[in-house]
């Protein structure tokens, strides 16, 4: 299911990555994850969001000086991309779902599950600060597991001026066992955010995220700071 790649001799680290085998029973390790993540590591609640002390945090702060893993997503317009930007800064922001006005709805219950409202926000919010962000040297993507025209519809609602990744066969989300949740049939991440360096490294992240604005600056200062 797994395969061993080296990514740094000195300290010796290693990448476990997904074999085709391991690829194919992605659903049922995601479906196992929530669960943990729900009734072992929380009250069995259905939540996009997560305590600041609580297990579920402290493995997503665990994630600093990780190697992101080699995959490929499929960005908002259809290209085939990796998650970070090679050779820069990368801010990677992770949220449930944003839909444009006129398209595929809200999961029934969305508004009450905590921790969902404010993607539209956050979206907003990153592209306003776009010019800080790129003359700090980092470059913005934004990604969730919803389908590519699902994010088209969405970017061209918001005129977003950075893309939107999908990983909608969560392979990323498998590959860093990022928290998410599942509704409607669908898995979908908890809001977070991950600063990558130009060789891939993770280096700071965000979560859980309380004020989905407030984040943006607070990361725009840590990029400014790194």
């Amino acid at each position: 299911m797994l395969e061993r790649r080296p990514y740094s001799d000195r300290p010796p680290r290693y990448d476990y990555v997904l074999t085709t085998k391991g690829e194919g029973l992605l659903p049922a390790l995601i479906a196992l994850q929530d669960w943990g993540a729900r009734h072992v590591m929380g009250d069995g609640a259905l939540t996009a969001t997560s305590e600041g002390g609580s297990a579920e945090s402290r493995r997503v702060r665990e994630l600093v000086n990780r190697k992101m893993p080699d995959v490929v997503l499929e960005r908002h317009d259809g290209e085939p991309v990796t998650p970070n930007a090679a050779g820069v800064w990368t801010v990677l922001y992770f949220f449930p779902g944003a839909f444009a006005p006129g398209t595929q709805g809200y999961p029934p219950g969305w508004a009450d599950i905590p921790g969902t409202k404010g993607c539209t926000l956050e979206a907003l919010t990153y592209a306003s600060r776009c010019a800080d962000f790129e003359a700090a040297g980092a470059t913005i993507r934004g990604v969730s597991t919803q389908r590519p025209d699902q994010l088209a519809a969405f970017v061209t609602h918001a005129r977003l001026s950075y893309p939107l990744l999908s990983d909608q066969d969560s392979k990323l989300a498998a590959g860093l066992l990022l928290p998410t949740f599942r509704t409607a049939g669908v898995d979908r991440f908890k809001r977070l955010t991950l600063l990558v360096d130009p060789d891939a490294i993770i280096r700071a992240v965000q979560f859980p995220i309380s004020d989905p604005a407030g984040s943006v600056d607070e990361m725009l200062a840590l990029v400014r700071g790194r």
